[in-house]
């Protein structure tokens, strides 16, 4: 393929990278560590496929095309490690969720990045890994399958950490994680057999674009620390289940506080703090069905919205969800037990309530329960 069947496709390419950039600047999580890596994927690839574009410009060495050539060549090879780098990164921040963690590891790959670019300035006066001869056409280096070998083995890295973390991974993140690192591998392998076409960098834009739908997309709706569904997720979806109930096929709802969750972060930590809600979160989800919905309303609290009519059905979800508790406790993974009070109710059609009045109906009950917690635990205490 010759220069302007690359450039057609690398154009098309940047295209697509330009409206998800367009999209993740209208996104509310620019704060996040994440969006930031994963911004700056989207743009390196950007800017990779530009240089790949000036890279191809062989032959007629009396016009600009050798300055374009040997420009574009040079910083390619120098930013060979740069994506690598950066899909590493936002793994290990999927991970470890821990900022200060998360630049500890940038700041090693960037001066591993910096030691690939001095090699490539050393290897130019030898031809290494590639040389631009005097009519101003590429040819491979004896060496070019060092910075490829280099890159498969960060790749295979990140899926190994990916694999081997897959307990501290949200199940939806955990397959579009998985399967990034195929399209670039089968594109760089292409690339090797086939020269003269840009496939490793064309094929990370469909990885990209599987990210972003599968995860960048949805963290929008999504709460960060237990990949349950947002407060506003829940506000929009409790909207559409009031607007669409009848007197006939209507909808319920619970409404969960945890026990005791400010003595835990007191006696235990902060950490130990998120590790109970991301338990809580996953026992919770062990109790309903699929098709349920489950959002953290904030804080400790949480609410769960269910296609249930009938009071004896909801009664025994709900006792469901204590005796799963119940035995998480008896396990003793934790010095602490977890606990919930809880809040729930049958949507009345006939009341016209709105979304916020049914919330705070929930959250009376709620309060009702822990109240009544809280005197059958006085005895005990007294009694201890």
């Amino acid at each position: 393929m010759g220069l302007l069947g690359n450039t057609v496709i690398n154009l098309y390419s940047i295209a697509l990278l330009a409206i998800i950039c367009f999209h993740l600047q209208r996104q509310n999580e620019k704060g996040f560590l994440q969006y930031k890596i994963y911004a700056m994927m989207v743009k390196t690839t950007m800017l990779l496929l530009l240089l790949d574009i000036a890279g191809r410009f062989d032959g007629r060495p009396d016009t600009l095309y050798p300055l374009l050539n040997q420009a574009g060549n040079f910083l390619l090879f120098c930013m060979n490690l740069v994506m690598p780098s950066w899909w590493l990164l936002y793994v290990y921040n999927q991970i470890c969720r821990d900022e200060k963690k998360t630049m500890r590891l940038f700041y090693q790959l960037a001066a591993l990045n910096c030691v690939n670019a001095a090699a490539v300035i050393v290897s130019l006066a030898h031809g290494w890994l590639y040389s631009i001869d005097l009519k101003n056409i590429y040819h491979r280096g004896p060496f070019f399958f060092i910075p490829i070998a280099v890159t498969f083995v960060m790749m295979a890295g990140t899926y190994v950490l990916i694999v081997k973390n897959r307990d501290k991974i949200v199940e939806e993140y955990y397959y579009a994680l998985s399967c990034y690192a195929i399209p670039p591998c089968i594109g760089i392998a292409l690339q090797i057999c086939i020269g003269g076409v840009s496939f490793s960098l064309n094929s990370s834009v469909i990885s990209l674009l599987i990210i972003f739908f599968r995860i960048q997309s949805h963290i929008i709706h999504t709460d960060y620390l237990t990949g349950l569904n947002n407060r506003k997720q829940l506000d929009m979806y409790l909207e559409k289940k009031i607007s669409t109930s009848t007197s006939h096929q209507t909808f319920a709802a619970i409404m969960l506080d945890m026990n005791h969750f400010k003595t835990i972060n007191d006696k235990f930590g902060h950490d130990e703090g998120d590790n109970a809600l991301k338990v809580t979160s996953k026992l919770l989800r062990s109790c309903l069905r699929m098709e349920d919905f489950i959002a953290r309303f904030g804080g400790d609290e949480f609410c769960i919205v269910l296609d249930i009519s009938r009071e004896e059905e909801l009664r025994a979800i709900v006792d469901r969800i204590n005796q799963c508790f119940e035995n998480y406790n008896k396990s003793g993974k934790h010095p602490y037990e977890l606990s919930m009070s809880i809040g729930y109710d049958i949507y009345d059609h006939q009341s016209g309530m709105k979304s916020g009045e049914f919330q705070k109906q929930l959250d009376v009950l709620m309060y009702e329960d822990k109240q009544s917690y809280r005197a059958r635990l006085m005895p005990e205490c007294l009694m201890s």
